[in-house]
């Protein structure tokens, strides 16, 4: 069997430095940057997603941003296709793709294949929302916990989209959302993959990071975009990109059901859960190359990595 063609990962939670490393390489060696972010892909969305700005893309194009307006949906079965159709064009040009991000089911879905799961039910979904004002989230994921014990140990007790799924799909499959993706995942990896890997030696600096990030995201105008948003397209609260981190903690403040005095330490509070939930699913990842995204040679350490890697 020929060699699976050559392709690098770079993975870490929020505010590990992704986005300057992966720019560093790019200046350096044969390869284009496909993003691997769930939020980046939407349009108009650009404070919140940390989204590199026209200049910086101009000069490194970025694949897979900005692809589909905020009112889209857009699921890990997409991305799978359009990562293997947008590396098969950059192999073509004689280049190696560059997979930067945070979003992992979306890294997992490309290198491992899907898992059949039922499609989302709208009534089944409705019954679980019902059940979950009455409840809380936390009391729906002690529901989780009983019947899938792996997701709900993934997951915060407030999580409510990803809760919601992992019952949906329970109750709709009458399997676990966990064994669905175990039994389904036997895709042949489409790449012989350098897979690194950022995680923080010290997890109150990287706090730290998120703190300064969501306050300059807020001093840069968050607010007034998820404004600008809503004026532009019809939103409502549950679709993916306004769930996303930040837009939904702005959302709530807009519709008057949380108050601007508590925006900023419930967006700071909900991006370093995301990095939590990140950091789970990075810690139980094989075969990657594990580097300190607080080492100050960071970028050199990387660049040292993907020359040797190429070079084979």
């Amino acid at each position: 069997m020929p060699r699976p063609p050559p392709a690098v990962f770079l993975l870490g939670p929020t505010a590990s430095g992704k986005t300057a490393v992966s720019l560093a390489l790019a200046a350096r060696f044969p390869v284009e940057i496909v993003s691997v972010d769930s939020a980046l892909v939407y349009r108009d969305m650009d404070i919140g997603t940390a989204k590199p700005d026209a200049a910086t893309r101009a000069a490194f194009p970025h694949h897979l941003v900005d692809i589909v307006d905020p009112v889209e949906a857009y699921s890990a079965g997409r991305f799978r296709e359009d990562a293997l159709r947008i590396a098969g064009e950059i192999a073509a040009r004689g280049r190696v793709p560059l997979f930067a991000g945070g979003t992992m089911l979306y890294e997992r879905a490309l290198m491992r294949g899907l898992a059949h799961l039922p499609p989302a039910d709208a009534a089944v979904r409705e019954e679980i929302d019902r059940e979950a004002r009455a409840r809380g989230w936390p009391g729906m994921h002690a529901e989780l916990a009983r019947v899938d014990a792996a997701s709900a140990a993934r997951l915060d007790p407030n999580d409510s989209q990803r809760i919601q799924r992992a019952l949906e799909v329970y109750r709709l499959a009458g399997a676990s959302l966990t064994a669905l993706i175990a039994g389904g995942e036997r895709a042949a990896s489409p790449f012989a993959a350098l897979t690194l890997v950022l995680e923080p030696s010290d997890r109150a600096v990287l706090h730290r990071r998120i703190e300064g990030r969501f306050r300059a995201m807020l001093a840069a105008g968050l607010v007034e975009e998820v404004e600008r948003l809503r004026a532009r397209y019809a939103l409502d609260a549950g679709l993916p990109s306004m769930r996303a981190v930040g837009y939904r903690q702005v959302w709530e403040t807009l519709e008057g059901k949380e108050s601007a005095a508590t925006l900023e330490a419930r967006g700071i509070a909900a991006t370093r859960q995301l990095a939590k939930r990140q950091l789970t699913w990075l810690r139980a990842m094989r075969e990657v190359e594990r580097l300190d995204c607080l080492r100050p040679d960071l970028a050199e350490e990387v660049a040292g990595r993907v020359e040797r890697y190429l070079g084979a």
